[in-house]
């Protein structure tokens, strides 16, 4: 059984860094803690070890792969990805045109968005060049380290 004040720790830890998910082993045990979405109650599960948990990893990567099949068939362009945990923003500020849309020709220097993470405003280079195709992400949306933002056409 894991002890409460280590439980109340990773969950202070959890909401100070704006983690949605923690996952740590050892011998003993596992703890997994998620946040589905902001303003949320963190959902604690908490395990002991056993030898059977990789056959229940698998189940579910194996009931992804169906699902995954039908996307194969739409072209899959390169993607501007999110390089860290924050609030996504299109413009510069509210009342002004975004910085990039839908058709939007970029460069590997410019900026397509800001991310705001701790309170800074972090601008995000395209790092590539080519046509926007898509914009995946809204205004003022949190968004992941690795989320895709833009689908972008290379040139």
């Amino acid at each position: 059984m894991i002890d409460i004040r280590k439980l109340k720790e990773l969950v202070r830890l959890m909401v100070e860094n704006d983690l949605t998910e923690l996952d740590i082993r050892d011998e003993q045990e596992t703890v997994t803690v998620k946040r589905p979405g902001l303003h949320v109650a963190p959902q604690v599960v908490a395990a002991p070890m056993m030898a059977a948990a990789p056959v229940a990893h698998a189940a579910p990567a194996a009931a992804a792969a169906p699902a995954a099949a039908p996307a194969a068939a739409k072209e899959v362009l390169p993607a501007i990805e999110s390089p860290m945990v924050g609030t996504f923003y299109a413009t510069p500020g509210p009342d002004k045109a975004p910085f990039v849309s839908v058709g939007s020709k970029v460069g590997p220097d410019t900026t397509v968005c800001l991310i705001e993470a701790m309170k800074i405003f972090n601008e995000i280079k395209a790092e590539t060049s080519g046509t926007v195709e898509e914009v995946l992400v809204k205004s003022g949306q949190p968004v992941e380290f690795g989320q895709p933002l833009y689908r972008i056409r290379p040139s």
